[in-house]
C-alpha cells in the first residue's frame, strides 16, 4: 500500500517532486507508525463492514481500527465480536493483506485479545494490532501482557496502540505520576507499542465539555495542557519518545457558524473557489486549522470518526518542497559541526543542531507520505484525492 496510490499515476507524477513510498504490515515499526496517518474508526457492529474497508481502501484509507468499546452499547459486545470474526473470514477469501488497509481492533477486556485472536483461526493474518482503551500503567500492563501472549497464539507480530483518555491523566493532582507509569508501562514494550493516541473526547467529557466545530482541541486549555505535558513527557526527539497522535474531529457537516470561515482565500485560485465553499459548509476548515496546529505540537496523523476527514490529513501530512530543502541542507554530512546557513529559498535561516531533530523528522514524512512539487499546496493534493 501507499498514500495517494488510489490516484493516478500521471496525477501522483504531476503532484509529487518525491513520490510516497510503499509499504506493508510487514514494514519496520518506524515506517508504520509514521504512515498511520487518518486512522478511520468504525463500530464492529456494522453488517458489511468487509465491504466497508475495501471501500475506504480504495478511497486511500492506510489504517483502520473496528471498535468494539464506546462506539458500541454495552450489550452489542457479544454479537460485535462475532460479527468481526465473520468479516475477517470473509476478508480473507476475497483479498490479500496488501490489498486491506492496517486493520486495529479496539477491545474492552485484555481477556478479549487472545480470545479474539484465537477465534479469527487463519484470517489473523489480516490483523495488525489491538487499541487499548483508559491506558494507565496498572490498567494497560494486563493487556500488553495479553498482546505477548497472543502473539504466541498466533505466531505473528502484533501492534499495540495505547489510548491516553483516563481521568488521572487528565487532572493536574495526579498526572504527572500517570504519565510517569504509562512511560515505564510502553518503554518495557517498546517493539509492540506503535502509537499512542488521545482520547480528547473523553478528557472533555469529565468536564461535560464539548468543543464547537468552529474551535480546535487546542482552544480548549484544559485539553490543551494536557496534549502539552504528554508531548512533554511521551513525545520526546531524543530517542526516548513514542509517536503520539492527534485526537478526534467530531463533525462532518456544520448546521450553524458562529463564527467567520478560518479557510483563507489566497491559497485557493478560482477555479478552486468551489472546493474552499464545500470545505467550509462541511466544517473542514475548522478541521485544517486543527491538523497545522496538531503538526505544530508535535502530533502525526489523527484519529478520524468520518471517511471525508481522511484525505485532509493526507494531504496536509505531503512535505512541500520547501519544508524538503531545508531538511536534506540541515542534514548533509559537511554539516555535522553544526553552524548556521540561509535556506536555498532564501527566507529564512537554518540553524543545524537545534534543526536537526525537526529534519529527520520531516524527511521520515516525506518517504510515507511524499514532497509536493515547488508548484503544489495542499489545495491541489486536495482536489487530486477527491472521489470522482
Amino acid at each position: 500500500m501507499r498514500h495517494f496510490g488510489h490516484i493516478a499515476p500521471e496525477v501522483r507524477e504531476r503532484l509529487f517532486f518525491q513520490e510516497p513510498c510503499d509499504f506493508t504490515a510487514d514494514s519496520s515499526s518506524r515506517l508504520l507508525a509514521s504512515a498511520l496517518g487518518a486512522t478511520l474508526y468504525s463500530p464492529a457492529t456494522r453488517e458489511k463492514l468487509a465491504d466497508d474497508i475495501l471501500k475506504q481502501a480504495g478511497r486511500g484509507v492506510v489504517s483502520m481500527v473496528l471498535c468494539l468499546e464506546d462506539s458500541i452499547a454495552d450489550a452489542d459486545v457479544a454479537e460485535a465480536e462475532e460479527n468481526l470474526v465473520r468479516q475477517f473470514a470473509d476478508l480473507a477469501e476475497r483479498c490479500t493483506v496488501g490489498e486491506l488497509p492496517l486493520l486495529f481492533v479496539r477491545v474492552r477486556t485484555a481477556g478479549q485479545i487472545p480470545d479474539l485472536v484465537h477465534r479469527l483461526g487463519a484470517s489473523v493474518r489480516l490483523l495488525s494490532g489491538f487499541v487499548l482503551p483508559k491506558f494507565t500503567e496498572e490498567r494497560g500492563i494486563p493487556f500488553l501482557e495479553a498482546l505477548a501472549d497472543a502473539e504466541i497464539i498466533s505466531a505473528r507480530r502484533l501492534f499495540a496502540m495505547p489510548v491516553l483518555e483516563s481521568p488521572e491523566l487528565l487532572y493536574r493532582e495526579s498526572r504527572v505520576e500517570t504519565l510517569a507509569g504509562i512511560f515505564r508501562a510502553v518503554d518495557k514494550y517498546r517493539d509492540r507499542v506503535l502509537a499512542l493516541r488521545l482520547g480528547v473526547t473523553d478528557f472533555c467529557s469529565a468536564y461535560g465539555l464539548r468543543r464547537a466545530p468552529d474551535m480546535t482541541a487546542y482552544d480548549v486549555q484544559i485539553v490543551a495542557s494536557v496534549i502539552a505535558d504528554v508531548v512533554n513527557v511521551l513525545g520526546r526527539a531524543d530517542g526516548t519518545g513514542f509517536t503520539v497522535t492527534g485526537p478526534v474531529w467530531e463533525y462532518f457537516r456544520v448546521q450553524e457558524r458562529m463564527f467567520k470561515p478560518q479557510l483563507r482565500r489566497s491559497p485557493f485560485t478560482p477555479e478552486a473557489e468551489d472546493l474552499r465553499a464545500t470545505l467550509i459548509e462541511h466544517d473542514m476548515d475548522g478541521l485544517l486549522r486543527e491538523i497545522s496546529l496538531d503538526r505544530a505540537n508535535g502530533l502525526q496523523g489523527k484519529t478520524c470518526i468520518h471517511p471525508s476527514h481522511v484525505l485532509p490529513v493526507h494531504a496536509l501530512s505531503v512535505v512541500s518542497h520547501e519544508e524538503f530543502s531545508d531538511a536534506q541542507d540541515i542534514l548533509r554530512p559537511e554539516r555535522d559541526g553544526g553552524g548556521v546557513l540561509r535556506s536555498a529559498y532564501t527566507n529564512k535561516m537554518n540553524e543545524v543542531k537545534p534543526h536537526r531533530a525537526w529534519a529527520e523528522r520531516t524527511l521520515q514524512r516525506a518517504e510515507v507520505f511524499g514532497v509536493a512539487n515547488e508548484d503544489i499546496g495542499f489545495v491541489e493534493l486536495l482536489a487530486a484525492g477527491l472521489p470522482d
